[in-house]
């Protein structure tokens, strides 16, 4: 064995990857897998510039946070999805104690750059047994209650809402360990669908069971704009707690967007982004039903946003064709965003590792968050969190 090739083994098992995974986040394409066998066995050698990049690849996970270092709160992070909640909180000043998430795939990208694998079925969790923590912050899946996913469900004769056993009532799993375990304060996000969801039924058990709970619920509907060049809304659900700081009637969702917006020509890569060209059959295909519909006076088609502008939501869909968001590209067909494109857009940093197929990866982020925004709201979280606590404080009275 080469050099070389003992080296790319030595840091694909120190990663604890397998040789699609390695593929995958050194960018290599579909035929990435049998490239890394090929170098492992010797039979070719990379260019140099993927010689450097491998030998600079760090065993630790980007995220991982130290045991030694002093952290302002805990939190644990529900549904956690691939972390971005979890970078939000961590990036206020949180550590995380607790994880959990169902998904193989998340989990996969989860331990990678957290150096952590959640727990899965929450619903099987005694929330007894999860750690005491400050926060709890939860990004409930949002399937029941989505326009998209309310749709979907109808079509195939399932029920919505908290009808839906199978998701709706998740929400209830979040109720039980705010209920087990009282947080100083809880967040929790959703699509912005959610409170008209059944005329607004829907949000009156969630809101009215987050109070009977004993916890004063502030919501909005929030658009990650601004921030990232991308147009989404989510409703951000925060309660602190009642038996603990009384009533609380003052948390402001005072968000800050630079003077200076981000436009979508700041996250696109310039390398490697050949591959994602649609092909010329699924470029006609789009540009007929784009035609068809809007003859029809609807507003369906493919989304091609000027490179100077911002784009529509990016879905969990994504990975089918990309419609909703193309890059225009001269004299060829336009391209899908990458799955890094994805990231920036979400606004994930650069560091964070992609481990997973592009169909998982456009999957993950098209159902995360925007991680700029949940940042500056865990930062308003947890400075609530401590006036509160001072104020408690100074309520008490004086010992001699």
């Amino acid at each position: 064995m080469s050099d070389f090739a003992a080296l790319v083994q030595e840091k694909r098992e120190e990663l604890d990857l397998t040789q699609k995974q390695f593929a995958q986040l050194l960018h290599l394409g579909k035929n990435g897998e049998r490239t890394i066998r090929r170098w492992e066995t010797g039979e070719t050698t990379p260019a140099e510039i993927y010689a450097v990049t491998i030998s600079a690849l760090e065993a630790k996970p980007p995220f991982r946070q130290s045991s030694k270092k002093n952290y302002s709160f805990s939190f644990i992070d529900l549904f956690a999805g691939i972390g971005g909640m979890h970078l939000a909180y961590a990036n206020a000043g949180g550590k995380c104690v607790y994880s959990s998430e169902w998904d193989k795939y998340c989990q996969i990208q989860y331990k990678q750059n957290f150096g952590a694998i959640p727990d899965g079925d929450i619903t099987t969790v005694n929330e007894s047994e999860i750690p005491d923590h400050d926060i709890l912050v939860a990004g409930f899946p949002c399937q029941p209650f989505s326009i998209a996913g309310v749709s979907k469900k109808k079509s195939l004769g399932r029920a919505t809402g908290f009808m839906d056993k199978a998701q709706g009532t998740l929400f209830f799993d979040v109720a039980r360990i705010i209920r087990a375990k009282r947080p100083k304060a809880f967040m929790l996000e959703n699509v912005k669908n959610l409170k008209s969801h059944d005329k607004g039924n829907t949000w009156k058990i969630i809101e009215g069971t987050l109070q009977d709970l004993g916890y004063s619920v502030f919501q909005e509907v929030i658009d990650g704009i601004g921030l990232v060049p991308q147009h989404r809304e989510r409703i951000v659900i925060v309660g602190f707690d009642e038996e603990r700081y009384g009533k609380v009637k003052d948390f402001e969702f005072a968000i800050k967007r630079p003077k200076k917006k981000p436009v979508l020509n700041d996250i696109l890569e310039k390398d490697g982004v050949d591959r994602y060209t649609l092909t010329d059959n699924l470029w006609r295909y789009l540009q007929d039903y784009a035609a068809k519909h809007k003859a029809k006076g609807n507003g369906f088609g493919f989304g091609m946003p000027d490179l100077d502008g911002t784009t529509r939501t990016l879905s969990a869909r994504y990975y089918k064709d990309g419609s909703e968001i193309l890059i225009k590209q001269e004299n060829k067909n336009p391209r899908k965003l990458t799955p890094r494109e994805c990231a920036r857009l979400q606004g994930y940093p650069d560091e964070y590792r992609i481990v997973v197929s592009d169909t998982q990866a456009y999957k993950q982020f098209g159902n995360s968050v925007v991680v700029p925004l949940m940042t500056q709201i865990a930062k308003l979280v947890s400075k609530k969190i401590g006036e509160l606590d001072e104020r408690q404080l100074g309520a008490c009275p004086k010992s001699n």
